[in-house]
């Protein structure tokens, strides 16, 4: 029996679901950050205690998303067109496998202040996405402000969530990592086994109880690719946090084998947003027994590349860079 590559074990609160989980405001500028933040040390009330990802090696799983130069999915690619290593020692492919499985989305909409010339866009994007998506696919979104606020919770009623997100309009500050935070607490009671993030944003935080580093923590250690659709007015940044925006997007993504497509055209975001959802759930998935079964604890680097079918043909492959061996 194959077992899973990585599972992140969430403890909620006592008698408490992620859908009540309040994120408690951040420290005041003299107050020490505690050394620990987000890797589930802390004991406040409202807070889920979250603890390191770990990994069965019986069978290491790497999804893999390949995608050609105008960013559309390549299908079609068989075991033999990767080639996969761990450290630098190349890894024998034993599992494969390419299908449009369903999978648990969640959908983290910016509706701060700084949305408000973009919020319309922001709707048409989510529009978008859920054309693409698989029928069989469930959801919950998370809205953030001042604070994250989940809108709706695991629900396969796509019209129920474009409801309620038409009756709400941006303002206050922006707290997107904490948003990030509370997404990874619900991803704990997910549906499905493939999970996955979309933060449309501009990815400006000026808020948040949690910092870059930590959740960038988080989110590597954690079983869920996170994607972002950074909405950017050209070269126009009202804040710093606004012109750090795109970079701070993608370092959170891309350490999850996800990505952040920036796009300072408005008209564009839509279509993004369905390339997204598409490329979300167009994946390979290679699986392999590691030759390394030292129980250390250490990160292992991955590394997968990718020979198209055609000659010459160019592609990118996005995947996660590692993960964390056990230590008993």
């Amino acid at each position: 029996m194959l077992c899973v590559a990585a599972l992140v074990s969430i403890r909620g609160a006592q008698s408490q679901s992620t859908d009540q989980v309040h994120v408690v405001p951040r420290n005041a500028p003299n107050e020490a950050r505690p050394r620990e933040a987000v890797v589930a040390t802390e004991r406040q009330p409202g807070l889920p205690q979250m603890k390191p990802l770990r990994v069965d090696v019986d069978l290491v799983l790497v999804p893999v998303t390949v995608t050609d130069p105008m960013n559309h999915p390549i299908m079609g690619l068989q075991k033999q067109n990767f080639t996969l290593y761990e450290g630098n020692e190349q890894q024998q492919i034993q599992y494969f496998s390419a299908e449009d499985a369903p999978i648990s989305v969640g959908l983290l909409l910016d509706y701060s202040k700084s949305m408000a010339n973009k919020f319309v866009t922001e709707r048409a994007a989510v529009e978008e996405f859920f054309k693409n998506a698989n029928p069989q696919d469930d959801y919950f979104v998370i809205t953030f402000s001042d604070r994250p606020r989940v809108l709706t919770s695991s629900t396969r009623s796509i019209d129920d969530i474009e409801q309620k997100l038409a009756s709400d309009n941006p303002d206050g500050n922006t707290a997107l990592l904490d948003a990030i935070y509370l997404a990874i607490a619900k991803m704990s009671s997910a549906r499905y086994q493939r999970r996955a993030l979309l933060i449309v944003s501009d990815g400006g935080d000026n808020h948040s109880r949690y910092g870059l580093k930590e959740i960038k923590s988080l989110v590597q250690e954690a079983n869920v690719e996170v994607y972002a659709i950074g909405i950017f007015d050209g070269l126009l940044f009202k804040s710093f946090e606004e012109l750090m925006g795109k970079r701070w997007l993608s370092e959170i993504t891309d350490v999850t084998g996800g990505r952040t497509v920036a796009a300072s055209d408005l008209g564009k975001v839509p279509e993004i947003a369905a390339t997204v959802s598409r490329e979300m759930r167009n994946e390979y998935v290679l699986g392999y027994r590691p030759r390394n079964m030292v129980r250390d604890g250490k990160w292992r680097k991955i590394k997968v590349q990718v020979t198209p079918s055609a000659p010459g043909g160019r592609v990118q492959a996005y995947y996660k860079k590692g993960y964390l061996a056990p230590t008993r």
